[in-house]
C-alpha cells in the first residue's frame, strides 16, 4: 500500500476546507488562541536543540582493524583497540555529514512511511538522469559494458547505441488501443510488489529482458486532476481493484548477437488464470500470476524471477533460461494459512552460487543457505521457533560465520547479536538481552561496537570482544538538557490482545509539566496494518505534541510483524476487526489509571491508519472519542488486487471477511467527532473511499468534519489543523463527544 506525502492544509470557516501543497502552513487561525500551545512552543523551542546528547556512535573501522573512528557530541574521537583509549580530533566541521551524537529532535506526530521515489540514472549507454515517481519505472537502460541503450517509447521497447545511432524497435504491438505494453510496469507491480525496473541487462551486456503486459481485461479507473486550473484533467488507470482482472506479465529476452526474442515460460505451460467475467471462483494453482523481482544470475546464465500465485501464499524462486524460455523451480515457499512475503531477504556468497535465503516457513523468520545452481538446500543456519531473527550483518566466509540479528532479547523488541557458522552450527547470542542493540563489527571479527538501550535506557555504546565480553565504555548519553527541562520518560506498558493470550505492547508520552493528580486527554498515533513496521525498544524521546496537554500513545496489535507467522494469521481474511480490537483492549488497559480520562481519547492515521482511525471509532465507539483519518481506504472493496487480496483474498470467498472491515456498514456507530482528509488526486486509495464513508455518514445522520486536498495525492491533513480538531473537542468542549 502507498503510504503518503504529507500535504498541507489552509482552514476555511465552514464543514469543508480545503488544503494546499504549495507552501508550509505554520498555524490554524484558531490554534493560535486555544489551550496548551504556549506550553507546546515553549517545549518545541527547549526541544530545538535536542532533548539529550546520545550516546550512540557510529564507527568507521581501520582496514587492519586496531582503531575506529566516531562522533560525539560534534566532536571527532578516535579510539585505539591497544590502548583502549578514545583521542578527541577536535570539532566536526559545521556543515560536515555524520556529525550525530544528537538525540530527541523536537518533531510532530509521526507522518508515516516516505515514498519510495528516487532518482534513476545509470549513466550508461547515453541515457539520461530520470526522476522516477513511486511505483513507476525508468524509461532508458544502458548495457553494462555502456555500448547500447534499451528504452520504453510508446508502449514498446526500442534499443539502439550508446550514441543514439541504429534505433530500432524490438516490439510492435505495443499500443493503448489493445492495451499493450512492454518495458514498463502495470501499476500494482510497482506499487505492492516493489517493481522499479521493467528492462534488465545481462550482465556480460549480451542479452535484454523486459516484462509485457496484457492490461484487456483490467478496468480502468478515472481520476480528475487540476481542479484548481481552469480546465481540469482526467487521469486514467488501469487499475485492478480486489477481486477484478489482474494485468497479465510475461518476460521476453532478445540476444543481441543473434537477433532472437524468447518468450519465458513463467507459468510452466499453464494458462494464466484470472477471475472470469462473471464474478465467480477460479482455480487458484498457478505459480506464475504474478512474476517480478527479477535479476540476472552474476554469469549471465539464467534470468532469476520470484513468481506465485493470485493468492499469494505459494512462492517460487525460478531461473529461466535465455535460450529456451524453460523455467525451473529454484525453491518454493508456502504458508497454508495465511501468506508469504513476497521478496525474502537474500544475500549471496562470495562464489555467485550459494545464498543466503530468509524464510518464515517454519512459523518463524530463519536463514537457509542455498546452491543456486541445483536449488539444494545446503543446510538451515537457524532453527530458531521462540524468536525470529532480524536481518543478517556480516557473513566472514574466509572463517566460515555469519553474524546475524535476532528477536531474542527479554521481548521481541530487543534485537540482539548472534554468531553461527556457515554450517548451521555453534549459534550464540553475542549481546545482553535486556537491551536492543545496534552493532558494528570490525574487520577481523574480533571487535564490536556495540549501542544498547531500551525505551527507558538512553543510548549508551561500548567495545566488546568477539565473543560478547565488555572491553570498554566509550559513549554514554548526557541528560543534563532532559532532566533540566523535567522531561518524563517514555513508559512502556502491556496488555493482553483480544485471543486473551498475546502479550501486546504499548508505550505513552507524557507533557513536560505531567501532574498525575490531574486527568488527561490521550492521543494515539496509528497505522495498525500488516506490515507496519516493527517497533525495536529504542529509547524514545518525548514528543513535543504531547505538551498540548495530551498523553500520546503507541499501541500494537496481533498483525505487527515480529511475534511469528503464526500471530500474523489472526489478520488473515479479518482486517480491520484483528488490528482494530487489539488496539481497543490497549487503551482499555489505561482505564483504571487515575490520570488518565477514558471519555477523552482520539486517534489519527494515514492510509492505512485513516482506515484504523475511522473505523476504530466506529466499531469501539465506547473507546474513542475522537478520529482524523486521513487517506483512508474505507473498505477492501475499493483497493488494489495484489495488496488486498493477499490478507483478505477475494471478496468473492470471503465476503464475510470484507462486509466485517467495511466502514460504511458502521456509520450508524458513530458518536464521537470524526475528521476526515482526502486529496483529490490521490490515485492510490481514491477519493470515492472518503466519499462513500462521507455518504453513509449523511444517510445516518451524522455529524463530522471534512477536510479536503485540492490536486493532493495520497496525503495527510494539516498538522496545525488536526491540533485544532482535537483541542476543540476533547479539551475546550468535550460535552460534545458521543453525541452530546
Amino acid at each position: 500500500m502507498k503510504l503518503f506525502t504529507r500535504v498541507l492544509a489552509l482552514v476555511i470557516v465552514g464543514t469543508v476546507s480545503f488544503g494546499t501543497q504549495f507552501g508550509q502552513v505554520s498555524a490554524q487561525d484558531r490554534l493560535d488562541k486555544m489551550p496548551g500551545v504556549d506550553q507546546y512552543r515553549k517545549m518545541q523551542t527547549a526541544l530545538n536543540g535536542g532533548a539529550y546528547v546520545s550516546g550512540a556512535i557510529r564507527p568507521a573501522w581501520n582496514a587492519d582493524s586496531r582503531s575506529f573512528t566516531y562522533t560525539f557530541a560534534d566532536n571527532r574521537y578516535r579510539f585505539d583497540v591497544t590502548t583502549m583509549a578514545a583521542v578527541n580530533e577536535g570539532p566536526v566541521p559545521e556543515g560536515a555529514g555524520g556529525r550525530g551524537g544528537r538525540g530527541g529532535r523536537a518533531a510532530g506526530p509521526p507522518a508515516g512511511r516516505g515514498g519510495r521515489g528516487a532518482a534513476a540514472a545509470t549513466g550508461l549507454g547515453g541515457c539520461p538522469v530520470e526522476r522516477v515517481e513511486r511505483g513507476r519505472q525508468a524509461t532508458c537502460y544502458g548495457a553494462p559494458d555502456g555500448s547500447m541503450r534499451a528504452m520504453y517509447k510508446d508502449r514498446n521497447i526500442w534499443i539502439a547505441n550508446a550514441d543514439g545511432s541504429g534505433e530500432k524497435a524490438l516490439t510492435t504491438d505495443g499500443s493503448v488501443e489493445n492495451r499493450i505494453k512492454y518495458g514498463t510496469g502495470s501499476w500494482v507491480y510497482g506499487e505492492e510488489l516493489g517493481q522499479t525496473t521493467s528492462i534488465w541487462w545481462s550482465p556480460d551486456s549480451s542479452k535484454l529482458a523486459f516484462y509485457r503486459f496484457d492490461e484487456s481485461k483490467v478496468k480502468d479507473f478515472y481520476l480528475q486532476m487540476a481542479q484548481t486550473d481552469i480546465q481540469s484533467q482526467i487521469d486514467v488507470e488501469a487499475y485492478p481493484k480486489a477481486g477484478a482482472p489482474n494485468p497479465v506479465a510475461d518476460i521476453f529476452i532478445y540476444d543481441t548477437k543473434t537477433g532472437k526474442t524468447t518468450k519465458m515460460d513463467v507459468r510452466d505451460g499453464r494458462p494464466f488464470t484470472d477471475i472470469p467475467e462473471d464474478g465467480s471462483a477460479f482455480t487458484n494453482d498457478n505459480v506464475g500470476h504474478y512474476v517480478y523481482r527479477i535479476n540476472w544470475a552474476r554469469d549471465s546464465s539464467e534470468l532469476l524471477m520470484n513468481r506465485t500465485n493470485r493468492r499469494q501464499n505459494k512462492l517460487e524462486m525460478a531461473g529461466c533460461l535465455p535460450s529456451s524460455g524453460e523455467c525451473r523451480v529454484i525453491l518454493s515457499e508456502e504458508w497454508p494459512t495465511g501468506w508469504v512475503v513476497n521478496s525474502p531477504p537474500m544475500e549471496y556468497l562470495s562464489d555467485n552460487k550459494r545464498f543466503i535465503w530468509t524464510s518464515e516457513r517454519n512459523g518463524w523468520k530463519n536463514l537457509y543457505l542455498y546452491d543456486l545452481t541445483t536449488g539444494r538446500l545446503i543446510t538451515p543456519l537457524t532453527q530458531h521457533t521462540t524468536f525470529e531473527v532480524a536481518g543478517i550483518t556480516k557473513v566472514d566466509e574466509e572463517a566460515g560465520v555469519v553474524y546475524y540479528t535476532a528477536r531474542s532479547g527479554d521481548n521481541w523488541m530487543k534485537v540482539q547479536l548472534h554468531r553461527v557458522g556457515l554450517d548451521g552450527t555453534g549459534d550464540v547470542r553475542l549481546t545482553d538481552p535486556t537491551f536492543t542493540h545496534t552493532v558494528s563489527i570490525s574487520t577481523d571479527n574480533r571487535f564490536i561496537v556495540d549501542t544498547y538501550q531500551t525505551h527507558k535506557d538512553p543510548p549508551a555504546s561500548q567495545l566488546l570482544d568477539g565473543a560478547g565480553k565488555v572491553l570498554e565504555q566509550i559513549a554514554s548519553s548526557d541528560m543534563t538538557t532532559f532532566n533540566a527541562l523535567g522531561l518524563k520518560k517514555t513508559e512502556q506498558f502491556t496488555y493482553l490482545a483480544a485471543d486473551g493470550k498475546t502479550t501486546l505492547y504499548g508505550m505513552i508520552s507524557f507533557p513536560a509539566d505531567f501532574d498525575p493528580a490531574k486527568k488527561y486527554p490521550a492521543l494515539a498515533s496509528v497505522y495498525g496494518g500488516p506490515g507496519s513496521s516493527v517497533t525495536n525498544e529504542n529509547f524514545a524521546t518525548p514528543n513535543p505534541t504531547a505538551n498540548y496537554g495530551f498523553l500520546l500513545l503507541q499501541l500494537s496489535s496481533r498483525s505487527a510483524p515480529g511475534q511469528g507467522k503464526r500471530t500474523l494469521d489472526a489478520a488473515y481474511l479479518s482486517l480491520g476487526v484483528t488490528e482494530m480490537d487489539d488496539m481497543a483492549l490497549g487503551v482499555k488497559a489505561l482505564w483504571s489509571r487515575p490520570y488518565y480520562d477514558k471519555e477523552r481519547v482520539g486517534i489519527y492515521g494515514t492510509s492505512y491508519g485513516g482506515y484504523s482511525s475511522a473505523l476504530s471509532i466506529l466499531r469501539h465507539p465506547d473507546v474513542w472519542a475522537a478520529a482524523s483519518a486521513s487517506s483512508s481506504p474505507t473498505s477492501w472493496y475499493h483497493y488494489d488486487s495484489i495488496y488486498t487480496e493477499r490478507y483478505m483474498w477475494i471478496p468473492q470467498e470471503n465476503k464475510a471477511g470484507y462486509e466485517a472491515g467495511n466502514s460504511m456498514n458502521f456509520a450508524k456507530n458513530l458518536e464521537g467527532r470524526l475528521l476526515i482528509y482526502y486529496g483529490t488526486a490521490d490515485n492510490n486509495v481514491h477519493p470515492n473511499n472518503s466519499m462513500q464513508l462521507i455518504k453513509a455518514l449523511q444517510a445516518a445522520g451524522k455529524s463530522f468534519e471534512v477536510q479536503v486536498g485540492p490536486d493532493a495525492g495520497h496525503s495527510g491533513v494539516n498538522n496545525a489543523r488536526m491540533m485544532e480538531f482535537f483541542i476543540e473537542n476533547l479539551v475546550m468542549r468535550p460535552e460534545r463527544l458521543k453525541g452530546a
